[in-house]
């Protein structure tokens, strides 16, 4: 994640002497963006930030307009944790421990909890569920697909923030006693299909997608050799049909770590080389991209147009 910036907001610069027409005119040029009411944010590190940056600081940006303390939960928890979710369009999520239904207003959805129980604690600077209450509420209350990318995630350890990987009967554990049965069967269903040797988001979210549609559960990260050696992993292998499944993430073309000292081009050119070795080897292979997880249907049709295999007949539509 990168540095956030720096929230601008309407009653510390009335004090100074800056209006709220000022602040307006700022916005229309583009210097300023409005992230809510009362707090503004520089407009060009604004545009910078990629959109789960921009959603994380629009949860900070609605802890300043909070009169009483408030904890943050679901996406919003997740955000601060550093733990990947799907979707782009989230509200910000807090925690009400009125049961009224909860409220939601202005961008702000605010979910009921009873008080017993409920564990927060502060990180950068914010109140947020703690780890495992975080994860378990997105594995509760979102659809299957997606409450496996975070799962996956926190399977392993989080070296850039000291973390240490959490284990299933952990996740378990700390589910006891908080959920309605339904939700507890939700969270033993995704818990169990969680697995730490998911290489990113995208591949954990696309694993789940194969799910649902019915195809038989891949090998993941199938080390492949040749004459000259060690050819890498592929995300996805399944040797009953000799095919190999990749999902190519732009991290791997544009991040630092990925490239390790190679330009794009560099890093396509040895990908194809890569591809080309793993097709002598006698396998097939399929690629999809993101755009391919998010349109319904499009990630089961290029695998079955591959031929990957299917542990169940394909659904009526």
């Amino acid at each position: 994640m990168k540095e956030l910036p720096k929230l601008i907001l309407t009653r510390e610069n009335v004090q100074q002497g800056l209006t709220p027409k000022d602040l307006a005119r700022r916005c229309r040029s583009g210097a300023l963006v409005r992230v809510r009411r009362g707090v503004y944010v520089d407009g060009g590190i604004w545009r910078a930030l990629e959109p789960w940056d921009q959603y994380r600081v629009r949860v900070s940006a609605a802890a300043e307009t909070f009169v009483a303390p408030t904890i943050f939960a679901w996406h919003s928890a997740a955000s601060v944790w550093r733990v990947p979710t799907i979707g782009l369009r989230h509200p910000v999520h807090a925690l009400t421990l009125q049961n009224d239904g909860g409220r939601s207003r202005a961008g702000i959805l605010r979910h009921y909890v009873p008080a017993a129980g409920l564990k927060a604690v502060r990180r950068e600077g914010l109140l947020v569920t703690e780890r495992v209450r975080t994860v378990l509420d997105l594995a509760a209350f979102t659809p299957f697909a997606e409450a496996v990318v975070p799962l996956d995630h926190v399977l392993k350890p989080d070296d850039g923030q000291g973390l240490p990987a959490l284990t299933k009967e952990q996740l378990l554990a700390g589910a006891d006693g908080l959920y309605t049965a339904a939700a507890m069967k939700r969270i033993r269903t995704a818990v169990d299909f969680a697995d730490p040797r998911s290489g990113s988001p995208g591949e954990s979210y696309g694993r789940a997608l194969m799910w649902i549609a019915g195809f038989e559960p891949p090998e993941l990260q199938r080390e492949m050799r040749d004459g000259s050696g060690l050819v890498g992993y592929t995300d996805y292998f399944w040797e009953r049909v000799r095919l190999a499944g990749e999902f190519d993430g732009v991290e791997k073309y544009v991040k630092p770590e990925y490239l390790k000292g190679r330009t794009v081009s560099q890093a396509v050119v040895e990908e194809k080389a890569r591809e080309d070795r793993i097709r002598a080897l006698g396998n097939g292979v399929v690629r999809w991209v993101w755009a391919d997880l998010m349109a319904a249907g499009q990630l089961e049709r290029r695998l079955a147009a591959a031929g990957a295999p299917r542990r169940r007949a394909r659904s009526a539509r």
